[in-house]
């Protein structure tokens, strides 16, 4: 098969990573791709946001499967000019991607049919909204009703809080809000293969949103994660599949927007049980990195089923062992930083045993690998535990020479936490 993948951060590089070592794979592109992904597919200049071109790309060669990494092109349509153009497309239409483009799409729906999530109300105007936190009351969430690259959702502690993050999103000509009740519990992600109708459990993870170590700073796109999560236990996933991921993809059909592709749910675990944060049209970063490396069976068969509506039957492997996560960034992220540093030891911080490097935001300059990036590298470990895995990843980071860089030395201290609670 050829297969194009779309995208240049470290979820591609997984994913590459993961279909180049399919059997099925005879050529691999990636479009725009990083200087990680060069070593699995070829990376194209090719302008994903002109259709067109990308279509032309395809039938040029013959391309038999695109698999779409990030949300933009997704919330763009391209799966479904690829789909009209009789090219098969991994990814869900422009419509059905609204479970991510529009908080307040998805929020609608979960109220429509049952889907336990938080209360909530759509704003278009700020001081409406400031009038309604104002009666609520803190702590209290503020989500931008769009796509914001995994930064647009403030969790306000403080009333003073609330409203200023209401100020800076009406900022923005256009804004919608949609503001909602302040969830108790522990987070987790879970992923799932749709096929329109059928959906295939995935795995859980968790991620670590906030900058700095102990969970504070502001939110980032993810500064790490590792899966299994110990949260997500067995009777999660059977309430998390019934009660939210069935009915939504119900829903969707019945609306006559069938959802394909991979559907990430962000939940909150809650002393009632699961409830939804929010859902991804698209595979997480940096959940993918641990995904791919606990995923046991080829991912292009799955990838293939989803699109082709043979989801029913299918059935994927795990290792059972944990996989961790540190992602690199550039000083200064998620606000200001500098690109074009060099990263030295990249080589050597790879012969760690169960160790895999995924790039983000990097780019050759000759032999050099220089930051281009917020987020630069993923360090991605195995081990029979976390803690192992925790230990196996930092020991690779320890390797690494990057004065330009930084990450936060307390990647999976919950599950950390939980295992030496159980050894006690």
């Amino acid at each position: 098969m050829n297969i194009l993948l779309i995208g240049s951060g470290g979820r591609e590089h997984a994913l590459a990573w993961k279909m180049a070592a399919s059997p099925l794979v005879t050529k691999l592109w990636c479009a725009p791709g990083n200087a990680g992904i060069a070593k699995e597919a070829e990376c194209v200049a090719l302008d994903v946001t002109d259709h067109a071109a990308a279509i032309a790309f395809c039938k040029v060669n013959k391309v038999d499967l695109v698999v779409v990494g990030p949300e933009a092109p997704l919330a763009a349509g391209i799966i479904d000019d690829l789909t009209s153009a009789g090219i098969k497309a991994f990814g869900p239409s422009k419509a059905a991607s609204q479970l991510e483009s529009s908080k307040g799409f998805t929020k609608d729906i979960c109220k429509a049919y049952g889907i336990p999530t938080a209360a909530y109300e759509r704003f278009r105007n700020g001081e409406d909204a400031k009038a309604y936190i104002r009666k609520r009351g803190a702590p209290i969430v503020v989500k931008a009703d769009g796509l914001a690259a995994g930064k647009g959702v403030v969790v306000a502690m403080t009333l003073d809080e609330a409203l200023a993050a209401v100020d800076a999103l009406f900022n923005a000509p256009g804004a919608e809000a949609v503001i909602e009740e302040f969830m108790e519990g522990e987070e987790a992600s879970f992923f799932v293969l749709c096929d329109g109708e059928h959906a295939l459990p995935l795995a859980a993870a968790q991620d670590h949103k906030r900058v700095f170590d102990g969970d504070t700073g502001p939110n980032t796109g993810g500064m790490g994660a590792y899966s299994p999560a110990p949260v997500f236990t067995d009777e999660v996933r059977a309430r998390t599949m019934s009660e939210i991921i069935l009915p939504t993809l119900r829903a969707m059909k019945e609306r006559g927007m069938p959802y394909k592709g991979v559907l990430f749910a962000g939940l909150m675990i809650t002393r009632d049980g699961p409830k939804l944060i929010e859902y991804n049209a698209r595979f997480g970063d940096p959940e993918t990195q641990v995904l791919m490396m606990r995923l046991m069976s080829d991912l292009v068969p799955a990838l293939l089923a989803s699109v082709e509506g043979q989801l029913a039957h299918f059935d994927l492997r795990w290792y059972p062992d944990s996989a961790l996560t540190v992602v690199m960034a550039a000083k200064g992220y998620p606000g200001d930083y500098v690109k074009g540093t060099p990263i030295d030891g990249l080589d050597e911080a790879a012969t760690i045993d169960g160790v895999e490097i995924f790039h983000a935001g990097t780019k050759a300059d000759g032999s050099r690998i220089l930051a281009n990036g917020g987020r630069v590298l993923n360090v991605t470990a195995m081990g029979k535990t976390v803690t192992e895995a925790q230990r196996r990843a930092y020991q690779a980071i320890d390797r690494l020479r990057w004065p330009g860089g930084f990450c936060r030395r307390d990647i999976g201290w919950q599950a950390i936490a939980r295992e030496r609670s159980t050894r006690a």
